[in-house]
């Protein structure tokens, strides 16, 4: 059983740089040169539809940075079903949208892919998030960490609607989704190959107990 203390329990305990209050986001040359991965789009070109999102919502908000991505959060939470799907790699961002429903991680590579439109630097977070106390077994979480200048990496929920405070452990954060993925693979004997030897598979499971402070 592994123990987890976390304390932010305020996500909005920072003030941003001046120059980030307003859309699209237009970082000096020497942070662009360290954030450019998670800027590009997953997409050799990016869904128009998506882009009218982003438009839309930057419109609504008359460029404002935070509200942005908060209207964003709450479009995406209020207007997409969630589905549990077990398995495949994200949905592209313009599917999710169409269909108005995913996976906790199709709605994290939509959230992204909006963000990055607007130039807002955004990466892919694996995680738990505390829900029901009952249950034995969790299933790892996805949602998204945007860069604010000024506040480092802020986590969003879309799947809940929430901004991250002290209810998520993340355990892994990248620019593309496969690389905080869960890992999994298979070894084969070096001796004894004979004929009907399987595979040895193996998995890792952790316990986790959030304790908020």
């Amino acid at each position: 059983m592994t123990q987890v203390e976390t304390y932010k329990a305020n996500p909005f305990d920072y003030l941003l740089e001046s120059w980030a209050t307003k859309l699209p986001m237009d970082y000096p040359s020497s942070l662009f040169a360290q954030i450019k991965p998670y800027l590009q789009s997953y997409s050799m070109v990016l869904d128009p539809l998506v882009l009218e999102l982003a438009q839309e919502i930057d419109l609504e908000v008359n460029g404002n940075t935070i509200a942005f991505i908060a209207t964003l959060n709450q479009q995406l939470y209020k207007n997409c079903n969630y589905i549990t799907r077990e398995l495949g790699e994200p949905w592209q961002a313009g599917i999710t949208w169409r269909r108005k429903q995913g996976s906790c991680r199709d709605l994290a590579i939509l959230f992204i892919e909006v963000c990055r439109a607007m130039g807002l630097a955004t990466r892919f977070v694996s995680g738990y998030q505390e829900g029901d106390v009952e249950p034995d077994n969790r299933d790892l979480h996805a949602w998204a960490e945007v860069y604010l200048p000024g506040g480092g990496w802020r986590g969003y929920d879309p799947t809940h609607g929430l901004a991250v405070s002290d209810r998520h452990v993340a355990l892994a954060a990248s620019s593309l989704p496969s690389y905080a993925a869960a890992v999994t693979g298979q070894i084969m004997p070096v001796t004894s190959l004979s004929e009907g030897t399987e595979a040895i598979q193996s998995s890792i499971t952790a316990d986790i107990s959030i304790q908020v402070i």
